[in-house]
Parts: C-alpha cells; structure tokens; sequence
C-alpha cells in the first residue's frame, strides 16, 4: 500500500552531483532516511531526516557534501550530492522509520 520509489541515479564523474528523489505513495513523508549498499559492503545510513522541527543527520563519510530535504507538499525526500567520489558508489535507498518501508534503490555509479 506504501510505496517509495527512487529516482535520480546516474553514472556521474569525481566531483560531480547528483540529486535522488524519493516520492512516497500511500502515504506521507515523515521521518525519512537515505541508505546506501557498496559493493562488498552492508548497508549503511547517509543521511536522515525528522519530522517536525526537519533536523537532519549525516554519516562522517558523506558531511559537508550531501544534503537531505522533503517537500512534504510533492510527497518527496530529496538528497542532494555534491562533490561526489569513487567511494559514493552504490545503490541509494529511501527509508520510512514510522512505517518501516523501503524503496527498490536507484544506482548511483561514481567512475572515470
């Protein structure tokens, strides 16, 4: 009945930016996080966002870089990548908390 579904992924040079969108369906956009799986690697958070006063959080990797925001209007969780690295590969989830629902992910490939 919930669906969230990511978009925005993209073979992208060093340096380069992304931005992902996350539209939620069925429901609302409330807490909301971005999850990343790395090749070889376990999922990990990047970044998150809470519901009513919109405080964000970042992992060390990825601060100062990355910024996460909703249009709770569109429905939608965004995060934006700027000075994107070889080590930013992988494939990038949303995250609902209160219900426990996951996007499909959407590649995001970061290579010379």
């Amino acid at each position: 009945q919930v669906q969230l579904v990511e978009s925005g992924g993209a073979l992208v040079q060093p340096g380069g930016s992304l931005t992902l969108s996350c539209v939620v369906s069925g429901g609302l956009v409330f807490d909301m996080g971005w999850y990343r799986q790395a090749p070889g690697k376990q999922r990990e958070l990047v970044a998150d966002i809470t519901t009513i006063r919109g405080e964000t959080q970042y992992a060390d990797s990825v601060k100062g870089r990355f910024t996460i925001s909703r249009d709770t209007a569109k429905n939608t969780v965004y995060l934006q990548m700027n000075k994107l690295k070889p080590e930013d590969t992988g494939l990038y989830f949303c995250h609902a908390l209160l219900t426990d629902d996951w996007g499909r992910g959407t590649q995001v490939t970061v290579s010379t």
